[in-house]
């Protein structure tokens, strides 16, 4: 959906983990997702590009770096994050969703933190229903190891307060308009059945290091 990257362009689009169609059977349709990311998400990337080509972004720094970094401009700030936020997203789900294991390394400090995986997705999913505006949340590993929920408005990255994240939803009402119009409860439902706990296991395991 999304156009080619120019040549000359420094920051791209990255491509979905699956086809445009892939997540429909679980709630999320090939028209968001053709809005989202072929329009939205490919949108900060191109925006993004404007503002390097005018000289406004730090030469050699990735994503990560103007993320991190406290003097980056608001309006870089906002694109870069808004441009790896929306991959890290894409990548926390799966077409065939999954359940997170007990017995996984990130189910195990779940349960440490959280008493058990099912009170965590309903902390999960009371943040992000209570969250007011446009924004995400986020499950991160904080400097004790410990797992954490955090939420911001607008860009927000938790890498930025020196967490390491490894789980997020989108709560902007474009992740989820077109297919559950203004109930974010439903859309916040089918994402935690689409989590991609292999993915997030996996981020956790390699944060811990």
């Amino acid at each position: 959906m999304a156009a080619e990257a120019k040549a000359e362009d420094r920051f791209t689009l990255p491509k979905l983990p699956y086809a445009e169609d892939a997540l429909a059977k679980g709630g999320i349709s090939k028209e968001t997702i053709q809005y989202h990311y072929g329009k939205h998400h490919a949108g900060y990337v191109r925006k993004l590009n404007a503002q390097d080509k005018d000289g406004k972004v730090k030469k050699d720094a990735s994503l990560e770096d103007l993320i991190k970094d406290q003097e980056t401009s608001d309006k870089v700030f906002n694109l870069a994050a808004q441009i790896w936020n929306h991959t890290f997203y894409w990548e926390s789900m799966a077409p065939a969703g999954s359940k997170c294991k007990d017995d996984s390394e990130v189910g195990k400090q779940l349960i440490k933190d959280f008493e058990s995986v099912d009170k965590f997705i309903e902390a999960f999913k009371g943040r992000a229903g209570g969250h007011f505006g446009s924004g995400w949340v986020w499950l991160s590993i904080n400097a004790e190891k410990k797992l954490v929920i955090t939420e911001g408005h607008d860009a927000f990255n938790p890498m930025k307060d020196g967490l390491t994240p490894i789980l997020t939803i989108d709560v902007w009402e474009h992740a989820y308009y077109i297919d559950q119009r203004n109930s974010r409860g439903a859309y916040i439902g089918k994402f935690i059945d689409l989590i991609n706990w292999d993915k997030v296991n996996e981020r956790y395991t390699a944060g811990c290091k």
